[in-house]
């Protein structure tokens, strides 16, 4: 079941990975020191960021079921769907659906193209119901759909957020907190998006790639993502970040090591 908390969602997005601005390492003693402890993009360590999404978009950990998940959470972006909120009103579901297509001529989607193309941009169903929901059910069971999810996931959300933490020197930790952020607020140019989040940290503390303590800045861009969290109803509720990125960093688990406890809108997760 999915939590009756109004799941966040991203505004519009761009793309990223042009996008994101890379910070030179200009101490790259400290980072070399890091290299031991593996990234996010470590098998083991995205299984645990997958995992950790899902418990705050969805309630669960099993990030795997939610390939046929869709429904609209009333946020104003229509549908939400797939394993990382995929939104009828911002974009990147069009994108999925023609990957989708180019992969899968024919499949149960393709016809609902040209109104993805008329809704984007805004919360609209028209030309996708009554029977949208359905055949995106239908077409969770298609591998090549889950792989496209997957696909569309890393090109857009995954991988800069982690490329934009090893350029900043950040260890695992700090590389979640950057790909959770991307996933709630896209990129662009609003004052909530992930990289008017990183501006505003920077404001305050420097990352390790220039110098910096890794602790301090990441408090500074938990502040500053908390902040942009609560300029919009539907991201109101911080516990993503109060009770559990903050738990990691006050706790020093800068690699994101397992065990890992933590709560999200009052429900409590563990990971061995």
């Amino acid at each position: 079941m999915k939590h009756p908390t109004p799941l966040p969602r991203r505004t519009l997005l761009t793309a990223l990975g042009a996008a994101l601005v890379s910070v030179p390492l200009l101490n790259p003693a400290p980072a070399a020191a890091h290299r031991r402890a593996p990234g996010l993009d470590d098998p083991a360590k995205k299984e645990i960021a997958m995992r950790l999404v899902s418990s705050a978009e969805n309630s669960s950990l099993d990030w795997k079921a939610q390939y046929r998940y869709i429904e609209d959470i009333g946020d104003g972006r229509g549908y939400t769907a797939g394993i990382i909120g995929f939104c009828s009103g911002t974009g990147d579901m069009l994108d999925l659906v023609e990957l989708y297509a180019s992969r899968r001529p024919g499949n149960v989607l393709a016809r609902y193209l040209p109104a993805l193309r008329r809704v984007d941009g805004t919360d609209s169903h028209a030309g996708l119901d009554p029977d949208y929901p359905r055949d995106w059910a239908r077409a969770a069971g298609d591998q090549a759909f889950q792989q496209a999810q997957n696909d569309e996931r890393d090109r857009v959300y995954f991988d800069p957020a982690v490329r934009q933490g090893k350029a900043d020197g950040l260890r695992a930790l700090g590389q979640f907190a950057y790909y959770d952020a991307i996933v709630m607020h896209g990129d662009g140019t609003d004052p909530t998006s992930f990289r008017a989040i990183r501006r505003r940290a920077l404001d305050r503390a420097r990352p390790p790639a220039e110098g910096g303590d890794e602790t301090a800045y990441l408090d500074a861009f938990l502040d500053a993502r908390v902040w942009a969290m609560r300029q919009e109803e539907a991201h109101s509720d911080t516990s993503r970040v109060d009770t559990a990125q903050r738990v990691f960093l006050r706790a020093g688990n800068l690699d994101l090591r397992t065990p890992l406890d933590w709560k999200v809108y009052g429900d409590s997760f563990h990971i061995d």
